[in-house]
Order: C-alpha cells, then structure tokens, then sequence
C-alpha cells in the first residue's frame, strides 16, 4: 500500500506558475499510475493529467494542455506538476492519487474511479 502527500499549493496571481509535489512513502511508484485531480467548490473531481511511473508515459486534459507539465524523480519517489500560465479557473484542491497498473495493460488514466490511493489534497488559489 502506498501513502501519499501533496504539498506547493498557494495563492497565486493569474499568470503566474506554481510546482506541486507528490511524495509517496511505503511503496515504489514504479508499480503505480500516478494522477492529478482537481476539485472546486460545487464541482465534480476533474482528472488533470497523469504518468506511468515506470516509463513516463504522460495525458493530459484539454483544459491545461500545454501549461500544465506532469514529471516524476525516480530517486525521491515523487511525482510534480508544473503549472505555468494559471488561471482564475485553476482555482481547486488539486489531488494525486495512485492506481496500481502492475501486471495490468493500463497506464495513466483520468477518470478518478481507476484510482485507490489518494493524498489530502492542497489548495490552489489563482485571483489578483
């Protein structure tokens, strides 16, 4: 079982760039998927993007393709989302949660049922 925690949230004037981080503990996330999500009020969770841990394979949704940059370090088994060019409607609790693709033909997937584990999510506010 994997444990996970975000962290890098914060407010954030429109144009601007933020890093969020990942860290997983108790397990490798070379086993895993790794996804973002986010969730604003009075909203359904949004799948952003996600990697297969073990070869890098990326998605992303259209709404943040081309600002939004999913990455992941090996060493440190963490997964980050760069986020560049933000908007007022980035504005979310952003969450990362992993799914165990080991031994399976998935891959990083964006809807949120395919996950098992998520983290406690961080706050991303986007306003001047």
């Amino acid at each position: 079982q994997v444990q996970l925690v975000e962290s890098g949230g914060r407010l954030v004037q429109p144009g601007g760039s933020l890093r969020l981080s990942c860290v997983a503990s108790g397990q490798t996330l070379n086993y895993y998927a790794v996804g973002w999500f986010r969730q604003a009020p009075g909203k359904e969770r949004e799948g952003v993007s996600a990697i297969k841990y073990s070869d890098g394979i990326t998605v992303y949704s259209d709404s943040v393709k081309g600002r939004f940059t999913i990455s992941r370090d090996s060493a440190k088994n963490t997964v980050y989302l760069q986020m560049n060019n933000l908007k007022p409607e980035d504005t979310a609790v952003y969450y990362c949660a992993a799914d165990k693709i080991l031994g399976t033909y998935r891959s990083g997937s964006l809807s949120a049922l395919t996950y098992d584990y998520w983290g406690q999510g961080t706050q991303v506010t986007v306003s001047s």
